[in-house]
């Protein structure tokens, strides 16, 4: 692990001073390399500052604490020895669900200057708007969805097509299984009523895409017509195998 930068303690502190609002901040040394993982994890940012996380070693870092639930991770800049990256932590709510975050930008990070001063006057100008337009938009969705858009199971129907696979390759359906009011739409996607097998059958001739594209095209025209739509392969056919015969023996006849 490379040595710590002696000054981010001091840099840390007071960058928290000089932002606007109340911060306080809070230093990590790390002894080991897993130490800066849970923080990591945390990280808002899809650029700059999640490569240097996830692609150095990192001896420390430092958290800022501020108003309104706001947090901003501070640690080196590797290779850039006169600079820090500075990144907002996604917000510490137990409220807050993965799918309050989907769509939400991420308001990333930034490097900085080791000079405070210059650096809380980038933060506040680059960093802090993103990221109270980004918290805003959490906590918003939270309140106006706090349950995950869960899908809601289909309705039941009391009438269902099962489109079956048989074993020689045609696909269709019994015709005394396919309800009346199914049948005309199984004519007007391709399937053909084959009286001497007593079955509604998709021709082969159509190629694998072209069934695929009328199974679709008369599940969306049953569903509209609250007819159920099953699709499967028929079921193995077996004959039963009778055991072999057991030799009957030769005898022998001797005068």
């Amino acid at each position: 692990m490379p040595p710590a930068r002696n000054d981010l303690n001091a840099f840390a502190t007071n960058l928290a001073f000089r932002l606007p609002g109340i911060w306080n901040s809070e230093y990590h040394h790390h002894s080991a390399y897993k130490d800066q993982f849970p923080l990591a994890e945390q990280l808002w940012d899809v650029g700059h500052v999640d490569w240097v996380v996830s692609e150095f070693v990192l001896a420390h870092d430092a958290v800022l604490h501020g108003p309104g639930g706001k947090r901003l991770f501070v640690t080196d800049r590797p290779l850039h020895t006169h600079q820090f990256v500075v990144a907002p932590l996604e917000p510490d709510d137990a409220h807050l669900k993965p799918h309050h975050f989907v769509g939400v930008t991420e308001p990333n990070g930034i490097a900085v200057p080791n000079d405070p001063v210059r650096a809380s006057t980038r933060i506040a100008r680059r960093l802090l708007p993103r990221y109270e337009h980004a918290l805003q938009t959490v906590r918003r969705n939270a309140v106006e969805q706090p349950e995950p858009p869960h899908r809601p199971a289909p309705p039941q129907v009391a009438q269902v097509v099962t489109l079956t696979w048989y074993d020689d390759g045609a696909l269709g359906a019994p015709y005394g299984s396919v309800p009346e009011q199914a049948r005309m739409a199984l004519y007007a996607h391709g399937f053909q009523y084959h009286p001497h097998q007593a079955a509604f059958l998709l021709p082969a001739a159509y190629g694998e895409d072209g069934r695929a594209l009328r199974i679709q095209a008369v599940a969306r025209r049953l569903a509209e017509q609250g007819i159920g739509v099953n699709l499967r392969h028929a079921a193995p056919t077996t004959t039963a195998v009778l055991p072999p015969s057991r030799p009957t023996a030769v005898r022998s006849h001797h005068r």
